[in-house]
């Protein structure tokens, strides 16, 4: 029979997607039951080891679907939405020291069972802050697509209530849930409750919520990454930025940086002649969303117009659009 630490292990293999861990404990699984004289049942389950071995051989492994989380019921099913993106960072237009840094939260995750051998816990508290549309929902869907984790989204018209003492109880919930089922779990628009505990609009119950998720954060040490979102990093509890290992700023994409991204989103409709450095200058107020979007509305046109590429002055009309739906 297993023992209670093998048994944690499949469990644990399988839910980060380890093959070789598995089979590896699975095998030790396997010697125990032959020691014990259940010489049937060992040699069962190393037909079957050799088995899975075999059609791994044949067969590329394609990436398992992460285990869902199980149908929340009651107060957690209006808290916690799930999704399972396959977004990847090489995706995303990003600065180079913001891509250093999300990589080596990467690393730390994905070798995670490494660094807790040696008494060290994985980056699994990250902070985003940055202007809206600079990419920070996207890059915690790019984070859970990388790992094949499913991405968890905290729904704060669930979470904040009126009455005493409800939030932070579902946000216990919460964190039980960080703490059994992992994955990315997703706080964006975190000034809604990581708001200065000073602050002349502080009430009472907002000041205990802060003061709960604190607490929760601290004391967080699943295998789970927990990835809150801002565009208002000045609203922000000065207490909150220890509590995270890292806190990642984001900016409006530079003139080069959004010349790639609108590159990258026109793909083969981008006609060879199109000055896109001269073009993007016209667009410097806009953000990565914006420039994607409005890059996205110039191929629509072409497509429905029946024409191969896209011409200077859809991308610009498309640009002046989004400019213009922002100041409505």
């Amino acid at each position: 029979m297993a023992t209670a630490e093998q048994l944690k292990a499949l469990l644990q293999s399988y839910a980060d997607g380890d093959e070789a861990r598995f089979l590896s404990v699975a095998m030790q699984v396997a010697a125990k039951e032959a020691k014990l004289g259940h010489s049937k049942l060992a040699q069962d389950l190393r037909a079957l080891i050799d088995e899975v071995k075999s059609r791994a051989s044949i067969a590329p492994r394609t990436p398992r679907q992460p285990i869902p989380l199980v149908q929340p019921k009651g107060e957690l099913a209006g808290v916690l939405s799930v999704t399972y993106p396959r977004t990847k960072l090489e995706e995303m237009v990003l600065e180079e020291i913001v891509r250093e840094r999300l990589l080596r939260v990467l690393s730390e995750q994905r070798q995670h069972h490494k660094l807790r051998e040696h008494g060290l816990r994985p980056r699994h508290r990250v902070l985003l802050v940055g202007p809206p549309g600079s990419g920070k929902t996207m890059t915690a869907s790019a984070m859970a697509g990388e790992m094949t984790l499913p991405l968890f989204t905290i729904q704060l018209d669930g979470l904040l209530t009126k009455f005493m003492g409800e939030t932070a109880a579902k946000l216990r919930l919460v964190f039980d849930a960080i703490r059994t089922t992992r994955g990315v779990y997703l706080f964006d628009e975190f000034d809604s409750i990581g708001g200065h505990r000073g602050s002349a609009n502080d009430i009472g119950e907002i000041r205990r919520v802060l003061n709960s998720f604190l607490q929760f954060l601290e004391a967080d040490d699943s295998d789970s990454l927990i990835v809150a979102a801002t565009n208002n990093a000045q609203l922000l509890d000065e207490a909150l930025f220890r509590r995270f290992d890292d806190v990642i700023e984001y900016h409006q994409p530079t003139p080069e940086l959004a010349a790639r991204l609108v590159a990258a989103r026109l793909g083969p409709f981008l006609p060879p002649d199109l000055e896109i450095a001269a073009l993007v200058k016209t667009a410097a107020d806009l953000s990565y969303a914006e420039l994607g979007r409005a890059s996205d509305d110039a191929v629509k046109a072409a497509i429905l117009s029946d024409a191969s590429t896209v011409d200077a002055r859809s991308v610009q009309r498309a640009f002046d659009e989004r400019r213009g739906a922002r100041r409505k």
